[in-house]
């Protein structure tokens, strides 16, 4: 298995050819976990102006595909990206600035809730999302009431 930035090595295991576009977004999203499509974009186009949005879509969408990124829906909020894919993690999202953090899954082994009996299914995974305020947002809260 490849180290995490070695990205060239990790494209080729997973048998993409190794191009421009796709290493600029596996950085953008290792420098900035948690970006929206759109996010990638802007940063990506940092340093290839000449990239679309589509362009950009793609390789997400191929990324994701072959797990070198792992796509996250946020509720209420546009997809979000990481190239944390290879443990059992879920996410904080705080309801006053929509910061994202990751939250190591106490349980380990996915899925970590228990699915009804009788589903028709096996199940492979369940996503929490721990909503609230940070403590950030919490302290402006708190300075603004007491202003």
């Amino acid at each position: 298995m490849t180290t995490a930035n070695d990205w060239p090595a990790a494209l080729r295991e997973c048998g993409l050819r190794v191009t421009r576009q796709r290493l600029a977004v596996l950085d953008a999203v290792a420098d900035h976990p948690h970006l929206s499509a759109e996010a990638v974009h802007a940063e990506v186009a940092r340093v290839l102006p000449e990239i679309t949005v589509q362009s950009v879509y793609t390789v997400l969408h191929d990324l994701t595909a072959q797990q070198l990124l792992r796509r996250f829906d946020p509720p209420g909020s546009a997809a979000r990206y990481e190239t944390r894919t290879r443990d059992n993690h879920h996410h904080a999202l705080c309801t006053a600035c929509g910061r994202i953090e990751d939250v190591d899954c106490v349980h380990g082994e996915a899925p970590c809730l228990q699915a009804p009996e009788g589903l028709g299914m096996t199940v492979e995974a369940a996503d929490v999302v721990f909503r609230g305020v940070c403590h950030d947002c919490a302290a402006k809260g708190e300075a603004a009431a007491a202003a």
